[in-house]
C-alpha cells in the first residue's frame, strides 16, 4: 500500500502527517478524503494505522490524511500550555486541508481528536462533509476532569511512585508511543475550552457518534446524540476506551456510514 510522510507549517508549528493512498484493486475511488484525528498520548501509527483503519480504507477506494497533533507523534513538541487548546489544534487541521488543497473531507477523532473535530465544525463546517465523533459521548460537553494527577504523572521521575491507577496507566501508555512526556503534561495543562451545546446545535453535517458500552471515560453517546442534530449513535458493545479502537464492528460501521453519504 503507497503511503507518504510529510510534514507543513500550521502557524510555524511543524505538523507531521501521513498519506494512503487508495488500493489499485479497489473496485470504487472514492471522491473525497478521510482526514483522522488521533486521541491524547496517541499518534498516527497508534490509532489508525497499526489498527489497520488506513488499510481498511486503501481497500475501500479511500484516500486517508491522519495527523498527528502537535506535541504528538512526529510533530513538533511544544512546552507552552497556552499553545495547546482544541481550537489551536482543529485550526492545525484545516490548515492541513488547505497545505494539501483538499476542499472537503469526510473527518473522524478519537477522544481529543472528537473534541477537536467539534470545533473543526464550528470554525468551517463547509470543508466537512461528515464526520465521526469516536471514543467520546456527552464528556465532551461536561469535560473529564481530573487531568493534574495525570500531568503530575508525565512529570514524574518514574511511573513505579504514580499512586493514581488512572495517572499511572495513562503514563505507560504514553511511554509505549514514545511520546514527550513533557509536552503531554504541558498540552493536559493547556487552556480547557469545552465543547458548548451550542456549538453541536449548529452542526448541519451527517454526524456518528461511536462509544464503546464500556467506555467509562467517553460517557453517554446518546446524551451526546440528543444534542447533535441528526445524528446518529454506535454503540461498541463491551469496549472501553482503550479496545474501541480496533473493534471490527467500529470499522465497519464507520465505513457504512460514509459509503452511504458518497
Amino acid at each position: 500500500m503507497a503511503f507518504v510522510l510529510d510534514h507543513y507549517q500550521s502557524d510555524g508549528v511543524r505538523i507531521a502527517y501521513r498519506l494512503d493512498m487508495p488500493d489499485e484493486s479497489a473496485a470504487d475511488i472514492k471522491p473525497v478524503p478521510v482526514l483522522l484525528i488521533h486521541g491524547f498520548a496517541s499518534n498516527h501509527v497508534v490509532n489508525w494505522v497499526n489498527p489497520s483503519w488506513t488499510t481498511m480504507f486503501a481497500r475501500a477506494g479511500y484516500r486517508t490524511i491522519s495527523i498527528d497533533n502537535r506535541g504528538h507523534g512526529a510533530s513538533e513538541k511544544l512546552y507552552d500550555r497556552q499553545m495547546y487548546s482544541a481550537p489551536l489544534m482543529a485550526r492545525d487541521a484545516v490548515r492541513l486541508l488547505d497545505h494539501l488543497d483538499v476542499e472537503q473531507a469526510l473527518v473522524m477523532g478519537y477522544s481529543m481528536g472528537a473534541r477537536i473535530t467539534a470545533f473543526m465544525l464550528d470554525q468551517d463546517q463547509e470543508r466537512i462533509r461528515a464526520a465521526v465523533f469516536a471514543g467520546m459521548g456527552i464528556n465532551m460537553v461536561r469535560g473529564l476532569g481530573g487531568s493534574a494527577p495525570i500531568a503530575e504523572a508525565f512529570e514524574a521521575d518514574s511511573p513505579r511512585g504514580i499512586s493514581d491507577s488512572k495517572a499511572r496507566s495513562f503514563r505507560i501508555f504514553a511511554e509505549s508511543t514514545g511520546g514527550d512526556l513533557k509536552a503531554l503534561a504541558a498540552c493536559l495543562r493547556g487552556p480547557r475550552i469545552k465543547v458548548s451545546k451550542e456549538m453541536l446545535a449548529r452542526i448541519e453535517r451527517p454526524v456518528l457518534i461511536v462509544v464503546g458500552t464500556s467506555d467509562e471515560i467517553a460517557g453517554s453517546a446518546s446524551e451526546l446524540a440528543a444534542l447533535v442534530p441528526g445524528s446518529r449513535v454506535l454503540p461498541v458493545e463491551g469496549r472501553d476506551h482503550m479496545k474501541t479502537v480496533g473493534d471490527p464492528r467500529f470499522k465497519q460501521g464507520v465505513l457504512t456510514f460514509f459509503d452511504t453519504l458518497l
